[in-house]
């Protein structure tokens, strides 16, 4: 009898065990599954939100915009750019921007200007997205948890690089056009390229001006996408 009970006890710890084994496993499954079901809504949600600042950064490049004498035109697609760098981070939001930018160029008529447009605007969202994330660590954010200063000062360094860019890119285009890289040939390029700076600050200055109004919007539209 006492090696019968003996038995029966050690074989009712031994269900218990693998009962308790069995519970720890299923919560663990439920767990992991949660994990993966999170990460999966992130990134929908970061993709939902890159292909809305692609297309508007589109729409704003494309449907608002001033032509120039110098046979370009500006627009307020810049603002975007850099909301796309601001609120996507420096990876998904250069992307946003490059391919926005791109695309108005290929839909407008200016297909030469696609492979430079997608590396500048790229490189412009890049940049103001590194540096306003260093610089609103520093600086006092507004209710909406964006800071003004830090995308203004962003949006400046990252405007320049849209000018020096263009300057570079337009003198490659009018020596490839000109079939000429000669010194003459190189100089009458940079000549004509330096009548299309100023367009391109008060094309960056009002991406700036407009960024800075629309950040606390977009701020606020992104908590409440997280909620």
């Amino acid at each position: 009898m006492g090696k019968q009970r003996k038995q029966e006890n050690l074989s009712g710890e031994v269900k218990t065990v693998s009962v308790r084994k069995a519970v720890s496993l299923d919560k663990q499954n439920v767990t992991t599954k949660q994990a993966i079901s999170e990460k999966q809504k992130i990134t929908t949600r970061q993709l939902a939100f890159t292909a809305m600042f692609a297309a508007l950064v589109l729409m704003a490049t494309y449907v608002f915009k001033i032509p120039t004498p110098t046979f370009g035109y500006i627009h307020v697609g810049d603002g975007f750019v850099l909301l796309a760098g601001i609120f996507l981070g420096p990876g998904l939001g250069a992307l946003a921007a490059g391919i926005g930018s791109a695309l108005s160029d290929l839909v407008g008529g200016y297909a030469i200007w696609v492979p430079g447009t997608f590396f500048i605007k790229f490189l412009t969202a890049l940049i103001a997205a590194v540096l306003y994330r260093v610089l609103k660590k520093r600086v006092k954010k507004t209710k909406f948890a964006v800071s003004i200063p830090s995308v203004v000062i962003s949006g400046i360094i990252g405007e320049i690089v849209m000018i020096f860019g263009y300057f570079l890119y337009n003198i490659l285009i009018i020596s490839l056009t000109n079939g000429s890289f000669t010194g003459a040939g190189l100089a009458s390029a940079v000549t004509l390229s330096v009548t299309e700076i100023p367009f391109n600050i008060v094309q960056g200055a009002v991406g700036i001006v407009l960024a800075s109004l629309l950040a606390p919007l977009f701020a606020k539209l992104q908590t409440q996408a997280k909620m």
